[in-house]
């Protein structure tokens, strides 16, 4: 869902966070196979012509071959039609949760789906809108009313401060909300063995609600949850992964010239306020960036390829949104039908080198598992990004330059020394202690050993 800036979820982030310059102790264990995964964001209505499971499940060897390991789904769920945007409505407008919307399939079809995904060695989590649910809920059929916020007049209202008016908010004072809801996930887990859950805008949901909910998940099989929030108290008990929307604004705002790599470099040093081992999900688009924010070629232009490679190199987990490896060039529809156009498919080779790089190469793990970000160009050049990362022997590079300008970079370490291959174009390069480049606007090195 669009997340919007209410002032008290910005409080809560605060208050939440005060003591985030103590060390950070994480109970909370990840599951082993995420340790060097890539993700994937698919919007099942418009990835196909067909948009449904079936032709979903077809395309699965496919994103397997080009290095994708976790399969993100938008939510699976039926459609509410009361107060519903467009003809189709908003995926995150749920009107059942045990349910599957009759537009994508049945539940056999998706219990399919990720018994074939799984046979491939992917792992399959679904979009979870826990804040809200459509008007003409089950909850509300079966009157539960008080289970949701209620307005002075007694009646359903959306959430405040947004102009969602095709949803409902819930009350989590309720108990037996609280109960319904555990239950509802726990059902996926149970019953199509899902891997675990992507849950919308998780900061308007209580904390204390995803650590009950994570504890009796994890009571079932040992699952994988990603926040969209960016708020360090989310990774003590219940989430794996957060959103890096910092960063992804820093990427835009460097790709606009409005900033420099100097961003990059207080990012970095200000990324001790979550715990070591939380994973941040870096990305160039996704569902909402796409549509309402607009495409990459908008957002970023020429930059959008070191970016990829800057999102995908740094500390974190590298996202792709179905489509960006046709280059996508469009905003796709929220509400109605708007198919992928996959004619061109001409960035598969560029995303399917930077994934297989993340799988093999343990300097690029992530949380705990990669290797520490060592930046090794000088302060002085605001335009040339140069880190290398390392653990356990193996190593990278990496050299972007993140201006629209051409740009020279001569850098003296003896951390250099090594034999490399180039990702992108496979040569060989040995390095003594000196590292020489000269870099077109935009352009980007990897090299790795």
């Amino acid at each position: 869902m669009k997340t919007l800036k209410l002032i008290a979820i910005i409080l809560s982030i605060h208050f939440g966070a005060s003591s985030q310059n103590q060390p950070f102790t994480t109970p909370l264990k990840t599951v082993e196979w995420s340790k060097n995964a890539s993700i994937y964001e698919v919007n099942v209505r418009q990835f196909s012509k067909e948009g449904t499971f079936k032709a979903l499940e077809k395309e699965l060897p496919r994103l397997k071959a080009m290095g994708v390991d976790i399969l993100w789904l938008m939510p699976i769920n039926p459609i509410g039609v009361k107060n519903r945007k467009g003809s189709l409505g908003s995926y995150y407008a749920v009107k059942d949760y045990m349910a599957v919307n009759p537009e994508f399939g049945t539940k056999s079809d998706f219990d399919q789906l990720v018994k074939a995904a799984h046979a491939l060695n992917l792992k399959i989590i679904i979009d979870w809108v826990a804040n809200h649910t459509s008007p003409d809920n089950i909850w509300v059929e079966q009157g539960h009313k008080d289970w949701y916020t209620l307005d002075s007049t007694g009646n359903l209202q959306p959430t405040i401060g947004t102009d969602w008016w095709d949803v409902a908010d819930l009350n989590y004072d309720n108990k037996d909300m609280r109960k319904a809801m555990i239950e509802s996930m726990k059902y996926w887990v149970k019953t199509s063995e899902i891997d675990g859950f992507r849950c919308d805008v998780a900061d308007w949901v209580p904390v204390d609600f995803w650590n009950d909910a994570r504890k009796e998940l994890d009571a079932i099989k040992p699952v994988f949850m990603l926040a969209e929030a960016e708020n360090p108290a989310h990774h003590t008990a219940a989430f794996d992964m957060s959103y890096g929307w910092e960063f992804h604004s820093i990427m835009n705002q460097i790709a606009q010239g409005k900033k420099n790599v100097d961003e990059i470099r207080r990012y970095i040093k200000d990324r001790t306020k979550f715990p070591t081992n939380a994973y941040r999900m870096n990305f160039t688009s996704n569902h909402d960036e796409n549509s309402w924010n607009g495409t990459e070629m908008e957002r970023m232009g020429d930059a959008r390829f070191a970016m990829a490679v800057l999102a995908a190199t740094i500390e974190g987990m590298n996202l792709i949104y179905n489509g960006q490896e046709t280059s996508l060039d469009r905003r796709l529809l929220f509400f109605e039908k708007d198919s992928i156009n996959w004619s061109k498919m001409d960035l598969v080779d560029f995303y399917t080198r930077i994934d297989n790089l993340k799988e093999k190469n343990q300097a690029l793990w992530n949380g705990n598992f990669g290797g520490d970000l060592q930046i090794i160009s000088p302060e002085s050049n605001k335009n040339v990004l140069v880190y290398t990362r390392e653990k356990n022997g193996q190593k990278v590079i990496v050299v972007l330059n993140l201006s629209a300008e051409k740009q020279s970079i001569k850098i003296e370490n003896n951390s250099l020394k090594g034999k490399y291959t180039n990702l992108f174009t496979g040569k060989k390069k040995s390095i003594s202690t000196s590292l020489n480049e000269e870099l077109e606007a935009w352009s980007y090195i990897v090299y790795s050993k």
